[in-house]
C-alpha cells in the first residue's frame, strides 16, 4: 500500500535496496524457517522478478499484485491478477490487467468482483516516469509522482472510470469491508494525507492534517477503524528537509510509525514509537492488532521481517525470520490466510515474491 509503491512509490522498489541480503538460516522446505510458528502449510505463488503488494478481493480467491521484471520487458510496476488454486500443487495462473504504460500501484479489487482499482501515472507518459538519483541526492527516498491519479478497470485493462482528477499525488487507495467506503492518499493539500470517499469517488473528504507523510491506510475487518503508516517531523530541521524533499517531488521513508484511528480519521493514535521504517500494516481478523513491516532492530536497515503488535500498542511479537526481506502482510477476508511477499527461496538473487500460507493462532 502502499507502495509509495506504495508503497508508493512503489514500495516495492523498497525490496530492491534490502534484499540482496543473503539468509543465513535456511527455511524448512525452502519455504518456513522453525520460529515461524504461525506459518503453516506455505506455497510460493510467484517465481521471478519483484512482486509486491498483493491484496485479497472479497471472495477470498481472487488477488491483485504489482509486478517489475524487466527480463519479460516490465521495466516498471504493472498490475496483474490471478486465483489461488485450491490445490497446492497447482501452479498460479495469472494476467496483466493493467494497460502496460506508465508506471502503476496500489491495486485493490472492488466488490462487485468484476473490477478493481489501481493508481496509474499512464495519463501523463506511456513509459516509465524517471526515478531519483539517490547518490546525487545521497538519501533514501521515494518519488512521488504527481501524474498518479486512481482509476477503476475490468480484467481486460479496460479502465471504466477515473476517480481521481486533482494536481498532485493520489494512490494508495484500499476499500472498506461493506464496501462502501474508499481510503487513498493525496497530495492536494500541499502536504501527503489521508482522504476517503464513496466507492464512486464523490464526496471526498480530508482526515489527516498533521505536517508529515499518511499513507498506505487499510480498513479493520470490523470496519470500525484505520491504520497506516506515518512520519512525523518533529524538529525544525526535520520539519524543513521533509518540505524541501516534497517540493522536489520526494519522500524520505525511514523514520515511520503505525497510527490507528476511527474510521472517519478521528480519534487517531500512534500505535508505535520502535524508530526506523515501521509500514504496510494490516489489522489481524480479530480486528484487535495489526500485523506490519519494520526494520527496527537493524542498524543497518534490513532485514524486514513481519511483526504483530496491538492496536493499544502492547505484546509487540515477531512474526517472520528471513534475512532479508518480508513485507506487505494482508489477511484474507475470512481470516484463514496469510498473503506477503518476501526475498525467501530466491537463490541469493534480488527476487522479491509473492507466498500464501495458512495462518496459526
Amino acid at each position: 500500500m502502499h507502495i509509495i509503491k506504495s508503497v508508493i512509490v512503489s514500495l516495492v522498489t523498497t525490496s530492491v535496496v534490502f534484499s540482496a541480503a543473503k539468509s543465513i538460516a535456511q527455511p524448512v522446505n525452502n519455504l518456513v524457517y522453525p520460529e515461524e510458528t504461525h506459518f503453516a502449510n506455505m506455497r510460493q505463488l510467484t517465481f521471478g522478478g519483484d512482486n509486491a503488494e498483493a491484496y485479497f478481493g472479497f471472495d477470498n480467491t481472487h488477488v491483485t499484485f504489482q509486478r517489475t521484471n524487466p527480463k519479460e520487458g516490465l521495466e516498471c510496476d504493472q498490475i496483474f491478477y490471478g486465483a489461488i488454486p485450491e490445490n497446492g500443487d497447482e501452479h498460479f495462473e495469472y494476467k496483466m490487467v493493467s494497460t502496460g504504460k506508465g508506471r502503476t500501484t496500489c491495486a485493490y479489487l472492488m466488490p462487485n468482483k468484476r473490477h478493481f482499482l489501481y493508481a496509474s501515472t499512464h495519463l501523463a507518459m506511456d513509459t516509465c516516469p524517471p526515478v531519483p538519483d539517490r547518490r546525487k541526492i545521497k538519501k533514501y527516498v521515494w518519488p512521488i509522482y504527481e501524474s498518479y491519479d486512481i482509476f477503476v478497470a475490468d480484467f481486460e485493462g479496460n479502465i471504466v472510470s477515473q476517480l481521481t482528477n486533482t494536481p498532485g499525488y493520489d494512490a494508495e487507495a484500499t476499500i472498506s469491508p461493506d464496501g462502501k467506503t474508499i481510503v487513498f492518499t493525496s497530495m492536494r493539500n500541499g502536504d501527503i494525507d489521508l482522504y476517503t470517499m464513496n466507492i464512486d469517488g464523490t464526496n471526498v473528504r480530508q482526515i489527516t492534517n498533521t505536517v508529515g507523510y499518511d499513507g498506505g491506510a487499510v480498513f479493520s475487518p470490523d470496519g470500525k477503524h484505520l491504520t497506516w503508516r506515518a512520519s512525523r517531523p518533529k524538529t525544525k530541521e526535520a520539519v524543513k528537509e521533509y518540505k524541501d524533499l516534497l517540493a522536489q517531488g520526494l519522500v524520505m521513508p525511514t523514520q515511520m510509525e503505525l497510527f490507528v484511528a476511527n474510521a472517519d480519521g478521528s480519534d487517531a493514535k500512534q500505535i508505535t514509537e520502535l524508530g526506523r521504517a515501521n509500514w504496510a500494516p494490516a489489522f489481524t481478523p480479530d480486528s484487535k492488532h495489526l500485523i506490519f513491516a519494520s526494520n527496527h532492530e537493524h542498524e543497518r536497515g534490513y532485514p524486514f521481517n513481519l511483526y504483530v503488535i496491538g492496536i493499544d500498542g502492547k505484546g509487540l511479537e515477531k512474526i517472520s525470520r528471513d534475512n532479508g526481506f518480508d513485507a506487505f502482510p494482508m489477511f484474507s477476508p475470512d481470516g484463514k490466510h496469510l498473503i506477503f511477499s518476501s526475498n525467501r527461496n530466491n537463490g541469493g538473487t534480488r527476487d522479491t515474491n509473492v507466498f500464501i500460507c495458512d495462518w496459526v493462532d
